[in-house]
């Protein structure tokens, strides 16, 4: 199922086109080639491999067959840049990304340009509802690795001892912090629940595992109504968090001895008043009102288990952010890194709340990616589209975990709130935080 374009107007898509590949642009200036070839883990990509991966889908998913005058940049780089399409044929391995010192960042920028030229030309014709619907996906596409670039740039500059920093941070995107008060508890009653994208009534672009639209049945429950903060997480550390098989998932707990985690991603001192971790703007002090972050699904499910709380389902959270505006903390706020509750938001104390306008649960969208405890599964009547494009959801959904909300490194407007992004269970180098729920009867 290809999901429908939200214009398939040539114009428009041409300057969405043109918006979508001048940021991720934006994004990489400034990088030398060195900070854009070298790959730090497995599951991070290199900045280089991320501008030129965007490019070959659409040189691969919409100029290929569409344009039958175009020829291709270099044959060799449907080989390099093939992410995970075993219907398109044989690929790079991913773990090898990082040894690709050719082509160079400037010759990656040159097929950029060449893509993007055919790509006008293209543009400046009629499309076929299903090319033009294939091309608001890899606009989408690449919006996902924008986010991606960022996650991956700062794990990198995490490995160098020098720390260096991406951006100098955004001082006017800042929010004033106070020490946070107990969240707010907000009651929403039980019952039957439509959630999930309906592509037959809902305008605009959705993936097709956000897909087919159907009937859950929700118990009553109560959701906090900020994520967990720094704070927060730092009572947990001091109360042995870190230290206490009781509070662990299996796997979770032979990760942790494993790994030797005492605390999230990029902290660097959790002892310390603030504590202080790696950011995109080098190393800062956390602030303590701001939600926490780079913490994996074992770490939140084991903080709800301390806290005496547990994870919302994906559903849960659905119902809850539905009503709300799409507004938050992206990354073109200049931010990068999660702020704090705005003032009045997300702490009026710890009685519950009835659902509404006047008690709407604070930062569902932006700052931090939130941990669900529903399992990446197809909805019931879920097919992947024939073809390669079939494998771009379908094929991930074992063993992964949903999130909702976005990040402070998701572009605005990429998200609505039907939205499934999806992480293995011990990863957590993307902005990941959590928030808490609980059973209402």
């Amino acid at each position: 199922m290809m999901p429908a374009p939200a214009d398939a107007s040539g114009c428009d898509l041409a300057a969405r086109y043109a918006a979508v590949r001048a940021r991720t642009l934006a994004l990489a200036e400034g990088l030398s080639d060195a900070d854009a070839t070298v790959q730090s883990m497995d599951d991070a990509s290199p900045a280089k491999w991320h501008l030129a991966h965007t490019t070959w889908f659409f040189e691969e998913f919409v100029l290929a067959g569409a344009a039958p005058a175009y020829r291709g940049y270099d044959a060799r780089y449907r080989y390099l840049f093939n992410s995970y399409y075993d219907s398109v044929g044989a690929r790079h391995p991913r773990h090898r990304r990082g040894l690709l010192t050719r082509p160079s960042l400037a010759e990656v920028l040159e097929y950029r340009a060449h893509v993007d030229d055919a790509m006008a030309r293209l543009l400046g014709t009629p499309l076929a509802e299903g090319l033009a619907a294939r091309l608001v996906l890899g606009l989408h596409h690449e919006q996902q690795h924008q986010e991606l670039l960022l996650t991956d740039l700062l794990h990198l500059f995490a490995q160098n001892p020098l720390r260096p920093a991406y951006r100098p941070r955004a001082e006017a995107a800042a929010r004033a912090s106070t020490a946070p008060s107990p969240p707010a508890w907000i009651a929403y009653p039980g019952g039957r629940y439509e959630v999930g994208h309906d592509s037959a009534t809902a305008p605009g672009f959705a993936f097709d595992c956000e897909g087919p639209r159907h009937a859950v049945l929700l118990r009553p429950f109560r959701l906090a109504a900020r994520p967990v903060s720094n704070a927060e997480w730092c009572d947990f550390i001091a109360d042995g968090g870190y230290r206490t098989p009781a509070l662990w998932l299996s796997d979770g707990w032979k990760t942790v001895q494993g790994d030797g985690w005492t605390a999230p991603l990029y902290w660097e001192n959790p002892a310390d008043e603030p504590p202080r971790a790696m950011t995109l703007a080098g190393v800062q002090a956390l602030d303590p009102a701001a939600p926490v972050a780079h913490v994996s699904f074992y770490e939140a499910d084991a903080y709800a288990r301390w806290a005496g709380k547990r994870l919302p389902s994906e559903y849960e959270w659905e119902v809850a952010a539905r009503e709300l505006p799409i507004a938050g903390n992206f990354a073109d706020s200049g931010a990068l890194h999660p702020l704090a509750t705005p003032a009045a938001q997300g702490a009026l104390g710890p009685q519950a709340e009835p659902a509404g306008a006047a008690s709407a649960p604070a930062q569902m969208y932006g700052d931090v990616w939130e941990w669900s405890a529903s399992p990446f599964v197809a909805y019931p009547g879920f097919r992947p589209a024939a073809g390669a494009i079939g494998e771009y959801n379908g094929k991930f959904m074992c063993n992964q975990f949903v999130l909702r909300g976005g990040s402070c490194a998701t572009p605005a407007g990429h998200l609505r709130a039907t939205y499934r992004n999806f992480f293995y269970p011990h990863q957590r180098w993307q902005f990941a935080g959590l928030r808490l729920a609980e059973d209402a009867a």
